[in-house]
């Protein structure tokens, strides 16, 4: 549960510090008149009364400026469901589980079974390698930002700075130099230490990096697979039996050579060590 609301504390504060610029008016109700006392009428003001040619001026005033800011329910909802549909995009895109969720997505199709695993158990696999994966950083940002922010220790704007800076750090040590520098020259950016780099630079170079790896290890994971389809093709051709299908003959090798070799073990681990080394 923790991890969950970590995941979402960049939207927290982005939302929050746009909530904060308004507050709760309060609005002072007249005091009781006494009893048997007749109230007064004012009098309407003449339209000569007013100035000529003075514009009509709207104002509203915030009670307890100093005070903090508390939401009402109406608001804490609206802000749950933007949460709610904004998450997933972060998720897919700032951390590990675009490489993880294709690579998965490459061994059902070497294997030839496009609906073994179904796509739910891919993605929830993808899903809670992805909390372990990033486990550490999503403790940084409750721990430096989030957490310091609900205590009103922190502003809005340092929250989200100390809050990006645990996920920029993740990102670019999986991100190549060579995106970088083309997002960099893409956006009229000079020379940019890695500490100065813009969020925005470093999401598009992480996810093209992403789906580079994510391909190259899918390559890698067909080979073995490709062996055995040659194999079984040669043999079938040399027996004479043009008429069979050559994936449901080694359809079964498949499976037995990835269940001896412990695939699903192997697969994982290396996914989690790619993003751990």
């Amino acid at each position: 549960m923790r991890f969950c609301r970590s995941i979402s504390c960049l939207l927290v504060l982005v939302a929050l510090s746009a909530a904060s610029a308004f507050g709760q008016t309060t609005n002072a109700s007249p005091a009781p008149l006494p009893v048997g006392s007749t109230p007064a009428i004012a009098a309407p003001t003449s339209a000569a009364a007013k100035p000529a040619g003075d514009p009509l001026r709207f104002s509203i005033a915030l009670d307890g400026a100093d005070k903090p800011v508390q939401m009402s329910v109406a608001v804490q909802i609206v802000l749950l469901m933007t949460l709610l549909s904004v998450a997933p995009s972060l998720v897919l895109l700032m951390t590990s589980f675009t490489r993880i969720v294709i690579v998965l997505g490459f061994v059902r199709t070497a294997l030839g079974v496009p609906a073994a695993p179904s796509n739910q158990i891919i993605t929830g696999l993808a899903l809670f390698l992805t909390f372990f994966i990033m486990g550490p950083t999503f403790e940084r940002v409750h721990k430096e930002a989030l957490k310091p922010y609900l205590d009103g220790q922190l502003q809005s704007a340092d929250a989200i700075d100390k809050a990006t800076t645990p996920l920029k750090e993740f990102m670019l040590k999986q991100t190549r130099t060579r995106d970088l520098e083309y997002f960099l020259e893409l956006g009229g950016f000079g020379p940019t230490a890695v500490k100065d780099l813009p969020i925005r630079v470093v999401i598009p170079a992480f996810v093209i990096s992403e789906l580079q790896t994510a391909f190259q290890m899918g390559f890698l994971l067909f080979l073995p697979f490709l062996v055995i389809d040659f194999l079984v093709g040669s043999v079938l051709m040399a027996l004479g039996m043009m008429m069979m299908p050559p994936n449901v003959v080694s359809l079964p090798f498949k499976l037995l050579l990835f269940v001896l070799v412990d695939g699903w073990h192997l697969i994982v681990k290396s996914l989690v060590q790619s993003f751990l080394n």
